[in-house]
């Protein structure tokens, strides 16, 4: 009885492994799946006449200068003439203020300051504050270390204008993929994520938006009481939001629009980043606001995705428990053969990653070499084994009630890319 009963328990888990990597694969893959997909996913050209005016805030908290400068260049430097920059930082970091006050004063007609100052600090309470200076119709959020394309806001303000959007997700594209081990993974995650996973997400009527380089009608933001102050991922909540009340948010990808950054300087680092991530989307999933979509098919899919952190914690704790069993475990050949079924989709979608590392590099003009495919494929279970571990670790964070924000770091590495370039531009 008792091998029945842990035959029935290895098949259920390799079931569920292979549902979630089968859509993890179908997400990875859908801008490509035909070229009227890939098509809908660029942005749509510039209109002739520019229609908005842009706030764009830059929350910043414990940066250094030139990263921040750097920043600021570019969104400075945007060929769009209706702009406004709020760089918001706290109270409790008199250095980055000092900085930020200091930019603000070398362009006073465009650049203001907002200093929150309540207790507890984190990046929506930085980002509600400086809400409430914007002055223009569109209001956009640039990271710290983010490098904008000079026209991205034309782009986006036709996208407004044509697709009658309400929302605009543009992308990011981490760029540093040599640095370290898991840079190239982690460059390559946000390629798929903002290349097609978005694209698949907003097609279907639920998005979870992302925080850098996403643009709202001030308005909108208003009516819905602007960011969430006590989730980690306020941006996904936001998204979820939105998606509730049924605006329209248009997701648009183009290589030479993309906001570059840089990946987390360490690998503890990385870790207190997902960390922050996985435990956010608990965060909105506890909520419910997704519960209010209007349709099964749409809440079954906010439930797939808000889930996904407890699935990459559940993988994390029984893959290789599964593998050990399934090996030393003295079980029927069948159940053997079906605790190994989520190879399948895995190994596909190493074999894609692959393929897209190749139009990373053609994309952004990167020379991408063997000895990267090679390390590409090598890193895979230790980047996975990475994101589990974060993931459990949200998991136990979530269950002791611990939401306080763990920061992370930017160094500036992005930078050197972009100088290669030729990009850069200082404030």
């Amino acid at each position: 009885m008792l091998a029945v009963l842990l035959s029935l328990l290895v098949v259920m888990i390799a079931l569920v492994l292979f549902a979630i990597a089968t859509s993890t694969l179908y997400l990875n893959t859908y801008a490509w799946w035909d070229p009227k997909t890939q098509e809908r996913t660029f942005y749509g050209g510039v209109l002739g006449e520019e229609q908005h005016s842009f706030s764009l805030i830059m929350p910043c908290r414990h940066e250094e200068e030139p990263v921040m400068r750097a920043t600021l260049g570019a969104l400075l430097n945007q060929t769009h003439r209706a702009v406004e920059v709020i760089i918001s930082v706290g109270h409790d970091d008199p250095g980055t203020v000092a900085i930020a006050q200091r930019l603000a004063a070398e362009h006073p007609d465009s650049v203001r300051v907002s200093v929150e100052g309540s207790a507890v600090k984190n990046k929506p309470l930085q980002l509600n504050a400086a809400l409430m200076m914007c002055r223009n119709d569109i209001v956009g959020v640039f990271d710290a270390e983010s490098i904008a394309a000079p026209d991205l806001l034309r782009n986006i303000d036709s996208c407004f204008v044509g697709r009658n959007a309400d929302v605009v997700q543009g992308a990011v594209q981490l760029i540093n993929f040599k640095d370290t081990w898991y840079s190239l993974r982690n460059c390559l995650e946000y390629f798929t994520w903002f290349r097609s996973r978005l694209h698949a997400h907003a097609n279907k009527g639920f998005i979870p938006l992302g925080g850098n380089t996403v643009f709202i009608k001030r308005h909108l933001l208003n009516q819905v009481g602007g960011w969430d102050t006590d989730c980690l991922a306020e941006d996904c909540d936001l998204g979820v939001r939105l998606s509730t009340l049924g605006r329209q948010i248009v997701v648009a990808y183009s290589p030479d629009l993309v906001t570059r950054e840089e990946t987390p300087d360490s690998l503890k680092g990385l870790v207190k980043q997902r960390t922050r991530w996985s435990l956010g989307f608990m965060q909105v999933y506890a909520k419910g606001d997704w519960k209010q979509l209007p349709t099964r098919r749409r809440r079954a899919l906010a439930w797939w995705t808000l889930m996904q952190q407890h699935f990459m914690a559940f993988a994390g704790l029984v893959i290789p428990i599964a593998i050990i069993v399934a090996v030393w475990g003295d079980f029927p050949m069948a159940v053997t053969l079906i605790a190994f079924l989520p190879l399948i989709p895995t190994l596909a979608t190493i074999a894609f990653d692959v393929c897209m590392l190749h139009e990373f590099g053609r994309d952004h003009h990167f020379r991408v070499s063997a000895y990267d495919y090679v390390r590409l494929v090598v890193s895979t279970p230790f980047y996975q084994l990475v994101l589990a571990f974060a993931a459990v670790r949200a998991l136990v964070k979530f269950y002791r009630r611990d939401f306080r924000w763990e920061k992370t770091s930017h160094s500036g590495a992005h930078l050197t890319y972009v100088q290669h370039t030729g990009e850069v531009v200082g404030a």
